[in-house]
């Protein structure tokens, strides 16, 4: 179960409104596999971070389309996974910093 909860949670997403988010209401933010559902998710992150969820969102994020030269293309979709965990717990992703 291990290998794949990595391959269900691919990186936190690290901004400004998730860092305020994590520090004020306990949510942490990811990007995370298109098939996974929230059980998986929830699964994954208690399994990786040994921290109580309890609940999860989700949702659908369109890529942005970009110009690259004369030519447009297009980033690929992904999914972002909003986790709020027990309060009193934590998760440290920079720790040396």
């Amino acid at each position: 179960m291990n290998s794949k909860a990595y391959q269900i949670l691919k990186r936190p997403l690290i901004t400004e409104k998730s860092t305020v988010e994590k520090e004020v209401h306990n949510k942490l933010f990811f990007e995370v596999d298109r098939r996974a559902n929230k059980i998986e998710i929830k699964q994954a992150v208690e399994l990786m971070f040994k921290v109580n969820v309890l609940d999860v969102k989700t949702m659908n994020m369109a890529g942005k389309k970009k110009r690259v030269g004369r030519f447009f293309t297009r980033r690929p979709n992904w999914k972002k996974a909003v986790v709020t965990i027990k309060p009193g717990q934590r998760v440290e992703f920079f720790e040396g910093a």
